[in-house]
């Protein structure tokens, strides 16, 4: 008898403190590997900023522009953003631990190379992304748009998909573990084999059965076939 499949795990919250000072954030703030702890920033004007290593720990980002950024070796832990322009932010080799991103726009970032643990998404445009070589882990993303968003050769542990646009997405050579997609919209997604073991309603399921079936190579028999 085989044993049941374990559900993809819940993501731990940021640790923030309910009183953040107020802190102001310049592209020169940002060289020479800047850290930033314990802080509010918002309004902060980053967009093109070329900096490494930069660390902020229990930080609350409320609507920076960080378009068209290089941040190589960024690092976010115990961080919630909000809102704000993270589109074309380059970030390879970048860390997430314990991270909320509400509202943001993503389009075209490239996250590549990187680990991502107990973060969630929410209500984001993503589409045009690159996660490609990514580790998720316990990662959430709700109600977000991934349009064409690569995550080719990435690892998704405990990964969950609700109520996502995922039209176009690539998961070509995409390793997987515990993952659940709810309400998805799966159109055109490449690599869909490569969802092979994931979770999804059964609702879900039925609705998605030609993309399934055409991804398992079943050919549909036409009535008039013997």
């Amino acid at each position: 008898m085989s044993r049941p499949r374990r559900p993809a795990l819940q993501p731990d919250a940021p640790q923030l403190e309910e009183e953040l000072a107020e802190r102001s954030l310049s592209p020169d703030d940002l060289a020479g590997g800047v850290r930033i702890d314990s802080a509010r920033v918002a309004g902060a004007e980053l967009a093109g900023a070329r900096a490494a290593g930069a660390h902020l720990a229990g930080v609350r980002l409320v609507d920076a522009d960080l378009s068209g950024a290089r941040l190589p070796g960024l690092q976010l832990v115990d961080v919630a953003v909000e809102r704000g322009n993270l589109a074309n932010l380059a970030a390879p080799d970048l860390s997430l631990r314990r991270v909320v991103i509400t509202g943001a726009r993503l389009t075209g970032a490239q996250w590549t190379r990187g680990g991502i643990a107990d973060a969630v998404f929410r209500d984001c445009r993503i589409d045009l992304a690159t996660f490609a070589g990514t580790t998720f882990e316990r990662t959430t993303f709700e109600g977000c748009l991934l349009g064409q968003a690569d995550f080719r050769e990435g690892l998704l542990r405990s990964v969950r998909f609700d109520g996502c646009d995922l039209t176009e997405a690539d998961f070509t050579g995409v390793r997987i573990d515990r993952c659940e997609l709810r309400g998805c919209t799966l159109d055109r997604l490449a690599g869909l084999e490569r969802l092979r073991g994931a979770a999804m309603p059964w609702g879900d399921i039925v609705g998605n059965a030609g993309l399934l079936a055409a991804a398992l190579g079943i050919r549909v028999l036409e009535p008039d076939e013997r």
